[in-house]
């Protein structure tokens, strides 16, 4: 699985627009997240990972890291580029 810290994901994150997917619960992600980031919660991501587009990568978060890992091995076993940011928003916060 691919990773990258949450340092060196923030700073990608501040030059550049990345695709970030947020797999915390609706709640947790309108209480805070990240500009631009999508929710797609880890509970439904598979009734929803179709929706994403094969041909990019997408930054995976969440509070702690260990949903996003999950979501990560997920995806890539369907086909989907992605990296996990293992400290994830409490690094954040």
């Amino acid at each position: 699985m691919k990773e990258i810290t949450f340092n060196n994901f923030y700073q990608l994150y501040q030059k550049e627009s990345l695709s970030v997917l947020d797999v915390r619960e609706v709640e947790e992600f309108e209480a805070l997240h990240l500009e631009g980031a999508r929710n797609f919660p880890l509970s439904q991501l598979a009734d929803t990972y179709e929706q994403l587009d094969k041909t990019q990568p997408y930054y995976v978060i969440c509070k702690y890291g260990i949903r996003s890992a999950h979501a990560c091995q997920f995806l890539t076993e369907k086909g989907y580029d992605v990296i996990n940011v293992p400290a994830g928003v409490d690094a954040f916060e």
